[in-house]
């Protein structure tokens, strides 16, 4: 079996994730859980030789060179691959996670569409898709773009590590631009893409604080902004953000934030209840006039989870209240819904709340 139709097996069987490495069988993660793909281990020169295949000569001199690195192979027909290439215990390992040639739309995601088609409609102001490794978040930006692609006439310039999903011009023009490939780095890219006349920016990842900062100052002059970060919630989102600039600036940037956010979708995967792959939990929430008084007090901003609660006339939630509903609608079960709470205390409360149910049925 070539590595190409063993790549073809696994997408198949509706791998998510592919892990090939020495001494250790070809292994795959299927509905959030790892297991082995086939009994026979992987030699070292067994995981080279994959390696060697997957890589440009180019590609192969640069990994040489930094030991680690970031690619995308596409399989026409099956699938792209985001790959992550590393060195451990002296032999060479791979990692890929599947990702789909078709973007999904926000129903099969299970976003919800009036609060994702209000945030691409926007002239301009900084969208963040947060959670996890693994949660979906670029799932989630593509089908954003893919909306703003479909319905207006805007140039789109998205700046990603690895580029993921490939977008073919509708309405829009869609320029995506690789890091390490087509630019150094997101700060980089960022920089010289107002430049280019965008109406959209995307930014795979916000790593540093000069990403952030050039972010929120795109969002303010007059650019739709849409990137990620590793958060939980959306209080964390917002001290994160702040926490990446030195004490003495953090009441400057809790007003330029305020003022530049529209929205935060926090989101994880979880099990269904039916062993049919994975629900999407999230949390939501719009920047109204009070979310933005919240965000530019530190002493209101944990009230922002009260607010969010309350608000849900504008679809805000938050992610405790999301687990809720999906536990009611049948999707998880319980002791999933429990594990994955951010209070499971709050959980307990909301449960009984909104179900009439007692935990301890």
């Amino acid at each position: 079996m070539t590595i190409v139709d063993m790549l073809k097996a696994m997408v198949a069987q509706r791998a998510s994730d592919i892990h090939l490495q020495a001494g250790a069988p070809p292994t795959v993660r299927i509905d959030g859980k790892l297991k082995p793909f086939s009994p026979k281990e992987l030699s070292p020169a067994e995981v080279e030789q994959i390696i060697k295949v997957l890589l440009t000569p180019e590609q192969w001199e640069m990994f040489e060179y930094q030991k680690e690195m970031d690619f995308a192979y596409t399989i026409p027909g099956v699938a792209r691959f985001r790959c992550n290439l590393l060195r451990q215990r002296g032999s060479m390992g791979l990692v890929m996670r599947v990702i789909s040639d078709a973007i999904p739309s926000f129903e099969a995601l299970g976003l919800p569409r009036p609060i994702m088609e209000h945030f691409g409609g926007q002239e301009r102001g900084l969208v963040l898709i947060t959670g996890p490794t693994g949660s979906g978040k670029s799932t989630t930006l593509a089908a954003l773009i893919d909306h703003i692609n479909a319905h207006y006439p805007k140039n789109i310039i998205t700046i990603e590590d690895p580029i993921e999903y490939l977008h073919k011009n509708k309405k829009s023009l869609v320029v995506q631009r690789e890091v390490g490939v087509d630019t150094d780095s997101f700060q980089s890219g960022l920089k010289y893409s107002m430049r280019q006349d965008p109406d959209v920016i995307l930014i795979g990842e916000m790593r540093d604080r000069e990403t952030v900062e050039a972010a929120i100052t795109a969002a303010q002059t007059g650019h739709l902004v849409f990137s990620t970060l590793h958060t939980l919630d959306s209080i964390r989102t917002i001290n994160r953000i702040i926490d990446f600039f030195p004490l003495h600036e953090h009441q400057q940037i809790r007003i330029l934030l305020a003022e530049s956010l529209l929205g935060i979708v926090s989101q994880r995967l979880l099990p269904r209840a039916d062993g049919r792959g994975r629900a999407l939990a999230h949390e939501v929430l719009v920047a109204t006039p009070l979310i933005r008084e919240y965000i530019k007090d530190e002493a209101k901003t944990p009230q922002i989870k009260e607010a969010l609660m309350e608000d849900n006339v504008r679809g805000m939630h938050t992610f405790d209240q999301h687990l809720v509903e999906l536990y009611k609608e049948g999707v998880i079960s319980l002791e999933d819904a429990q594990d994955f709470a951010t209070s499971p205390h709050e959980f307990k409360l909301l449960l009984t709340q909104m179900t009439g149910q007692s935990f301890t049925d």
